[in-house]
Order: C-alpha cells, then structure tokens, then sequence
C-alpha cells in the first residue's frame, strides 16, 4: 500500500477509522527526510494492513503544530544505511518465513 498524505482535514478521520496508523512528519527541505523517504515507502508495501502516512510540515504547519514538531533533530541521528539494512533483513526474515525464499 503506498503512503496517503495527511492533513487538518482528513487526520482525525484516518487515525479513527483505522486500527494502526504510523505518521512520518516531513518536509520538502529537510535532507534526512528524503533519505528516509524510500525506506518508509518501502515499509508500506511491506505492511499493508498499516496504514504508513505523511504529513508535509510545510503545508500543514497547524497539524505539526499540534504534536509539537519543530525541529528534525531526531531524523538527522539516523544511521540510513543501518536502517535499509535493518529493512533489508527483516524483509529476507519474512520471506523466508513464508516459504517465498
């Protein structure tokens, strides 16, 4: 399943009606957020009964104001390459387990 994009319109209804919901909040201009980018879509396809979507700070600046996002702090400590790999091999373990590899 790809990734929907939220806003103040369509937030409450997505995180209601479904029973899990994971938020990448980003923006066009923050380098880490677009290396993370394919690693979260490629999270999407893999779980398709989550619900993987993103919010643009840019765009929806009331919507991250809500949940307090100001800074990508957290996103810039991210090792990418740890976490493709990590991706990497989860997917290989599920694979495996279903009998695919």
């Amino acid at each position: 399943m790809a990734t929907i994009d939220l806003t103040r319109e369509n937030f409450e209804k997505t995180v209601n009606e479904n029973p899990m919901v994971v938020v990448d909040f980003w923006a066009p201009w923050c380098g880490p957020c677009k290396g993370f980018a394919p690693v979260y879509e490629q999270a999407s396809e893999a779980h398709p009964e989550v619900v993987f979507a993103k919010v643009n700070t840019d765009e929806q600046q009331e919507l991250a104001g809500t949940f307090g996002i100001q800074v990508i702090t957290r996103a810039k400590s991210l090792d990418m390459n740890k976490v493709q790999e990590e991706i990497r091999k989860q997917n290989k373990e599920s694979k495996k387990a279903e009998g695919r590899e």
